[in-house]
C-alpha cells in the first residue's frame, strides 16, 4: 500500500484544503505576515482548532518542497481522526470493557506507528493523542503501523488531562507507565482501562500523571534505565491482555 505525504504549500492551496474539510495537523505561517489571505487562513485554522506555528522564513524554506510556499505551509493528516466516543461505542458493540492507549509527548512518528500496530494486535479499541507535542497521522506513521491504522481508530484531543477526567466519569480507570510505579504484575489491570505512555526522554507529564489512578513499572534488570516508548507500550498492553484472559 502506498501512502502520500500531504504537504500543502501556498495561500490558496492551504485555504482550499481547510474549506474542503481536510484535517490539517499543523500549520506554519511566516511570522509577522498579517495580510488578507493569511488572516483568512488563520480564521479557518481557529475554526478547525488547528495548531498555528508562526515561524521565520528560514524555517519555512526548510519545510518547503516546492520553494513557493508564499509564507504558508500546512501538513494534512494522511488519515482521518476518530472521535473518542466512537472507541467507547466499538467496545460496547463487542461486549468488551474499553481498553484505550493515551500517548503523552510521543513526537516520533515511528513510535506512534509501532504503538498503533501493537494496539491493534492487543485488541485495544483506540489510541488517543494530544494536539500539541505529538506526531500526527503522517505517511510515516501509516507505514510503520503495517496497516493497523486502517483498523485502529486514533483520536486527537486538545487536552489529555481533561479527556482522562471525562472518561473517568464514564467508569474508566487509568494506569500510567512510570519507572517508579508499582510493579505491573502487582496491579489489577482488568476492567475498563486507559494505558498512558510517555516519551522515553520525558515520560508522562506531571499533570497527566496526577490524573491517573495508579502507576505501573516494568521490571528491568539491565544497566540502562528506560525502554523505547513503543516497546513499553507493547509490554504493558500485553500484561493487560494477559489479565483479561
Amino acid at each position: 500500500m502506498r501512502y502520500e505525504e500531504l504537504t500543502i504549500e501556498g495561500r490558496n492551496a492551504v485555504l482550499e484544503a481547510f474549506r474542503s474539510g481536510k484535517t490539517i495537523d499543523k500549520l506554519f505561517i511566516l511570522d509577522g505576515c498579517q495580510d488578507g489571505p493569511v488572516r483568512s487562513i488563520t480564521r479557518e485554522a481557529r475554526k478547525h482548532d488547528t495548531i498555528v506555528n508562526f515561524v521565520t522564513k528560514e524555517r519555512l524554506d526548510q519545510l518547503s518542497e516546492t520553494k513557493k510556499h508564499q509564507g504558508v505551509i500546512a501538513f494534512a493528516a494522511a488519515y482521518e481522526y476518530a472521535q473518542v466516543e466512537d472507541m467507547l461505542a466499538a467496545a460496547e458493540k463487542k461486549g468488551e470493557p474499553p481498553f484505550l492507549l493515551l500517548l503523552d509527548n510521543i513526537e516520533d512518528p515511528h513510535n506512534l506507528g509501532a504503538i498503533i500496530r501493537t494496539a491493534n494486535l492487543a485488541g485495544a479499541h483506540g489510541v488517543i493523542i494530544p494536539k500539541r507535542r505529538a506526531a500526527g497521522l503522517t505517511a510515516t506513521v501509516a507505514k510503520t503501523s503495517a496497516g493497523a491504522i486502517n483498523y485502529t481508530p486514533v483520536a486527537k484531543v486538545s487536552n489529555l488531562s481533561h479527556t482522562i477526567r471525562e472518561l473517568k466519569k464514564k467508569g474508566m480507570w487509568f494506569v500510567c507507565a512510570d519507572m517508579d510505579g508499582t510493579r505491573m504484575y502487582d496491579l489489577d489491570l482488568k476492567g475498563p482501562i486507559g494505558l498512558v505512555i510517555g516519551s522515553e526522554g520525558e515520560g508522562v507529564s506531571k499533570l497527566v500523571k496526577e490524573n491517573c489512578d495508579f502507576t505501573a513499572a516494568i521490571p528491568m534488570a539491565g544497566e540502562i534505565d528506560s525502554l523505547n516508548a513503543s516497546v513499553a507500550a507493547g509490554i504493558l498492553s500485553y500484561e493487560i491482555v494477559r489479565q483479561r484472559l
